[in-house]
């Protein structure tokens, strides 16, 4: 299990699969950068870009979990340890035959959520 526990810590370093967050509505009007908000106005924030802004990051691409901390990972570790455990314990993971782990390719890809190239 402590094991699990890593590798689900080391996963939650990885970019959300969405780069998008929920859709937010101003409550009022606004000037955000130059830019005029109405109220009502539904709002989609691009949080891939934010963090990976090199004017507000340095190296922005690197992982530093001391900056970039979040109130809900100790919540997300326990459901996703509870979920994966079940998983391991159930189900007897492989390659598929013929392929070898140097093979995988996990690379991303583009698109409405972030999925393996």
């Amino acid at each position: 299990m402590h094991y699990l526990k890593a590798m689900i810590k080391q996963t939650l370093m990885l970019p959300p699969p969405i780069p998008q967050t929920v859709p937010r509505e101003s409550v009022k009007d606004v000037n955000l950068l130059g830019y005029h908000i109405a109220a009502g106005t539904q709002v989609i924030i691009n949080s891939w870009t934010i963090r990976r802004d090199p004017l507000s990051w340095e190296n922005p691409e690197e992982h530093r979990s001391e900056r970039r901390g979040c109130s809900r990972t100790a919540f997300a570790v326990v459901i996703n340890e509870l979920a994966l455990a079940r998983l391991v314990h159930k189900f007897n993971f492989a390659l598929q035959e013929g392929l070898k782990l140097e093979d995988l390719d996990m690379t991303e890809g583009s698109g409405i959520t972030i999925r393996r190239k």
